[in-house]
């Protein structure tokens, strides 16, 4: 059987799951939107685990972990989005976010992963889009994770999510 994909509308840091995914800038050591919730929730070891273990930081499409901190998650599985505002356009950059945290995952034995939407916010990804590689990403890479949980932020997000999902074959 093939992973499950779900959304939720919520707050990511708070999602009880084996691993949250952290759509982090290259310096890795914090930010805003998604960045600085998690390391804001998680608390000083988020840093300091991405300090020791990406003390170069993190190229885009690449994907790492560090403990979650004091989140209920265990672990944050941090993926560097392409910046679509600075003219990082490249989509493939964007599927390796999500099938790299997937193997990340099946390296660490999660079995359930809360995702944002990578680089959908102040990357400036146009949304549609977005989604549309989230799920193919998801719905396409081989893995062990049993539920990939979508976190949309507003009530519109979840909707389109969730209509997205409607959509596809088998749901």
């Amino acid at each position: 059987m093939g992973i499950r994909i779900t959304v939720v509308q919520g707050d990511i840091t708070e999602q009880r799951v084996d691993a949250v995914v952290n759509a982090a800038n290259r310096g890795m050591r914090g930010g805003g939107g998604v960045d600085g919730a998690i390391h804001a929730a998680g608390g000083p070891e988020v840093l300091a685990d991405c300090v020791r273990r990406f003390p170069h930081g993190l190229a885009t499409g690449a994907a790492g972990w560090t403990t979650a901190g004091l989140m209920p998650a265990r672990w944050v599985i941090h993926v560097v989005g392409p910046n679509h505002r600075a003219g990082e356009t490249d989509r493939s950059l964007l599927l390796s976010c999500y099938s790299g945290a997937l193997a990340v995952a099946d390296e660490l034995g999660a079995g359930t992963v809360a995702f944002p939407l990578v680089s959908a916010g102040v990357y400036g990804w146009p949304r549609a889009d977005a989604i549309a590689a989230a799920l193919e990403a998801l719905g396409s890479t081989p893995t062990s994770v049993v539920e990939a949980r979508l976190v949309a932020f507003d009530a519109a997000a979840h909707a389109e999510i969730g209509a997205a999902l409607s959509g596809r074959p088998g749901s």
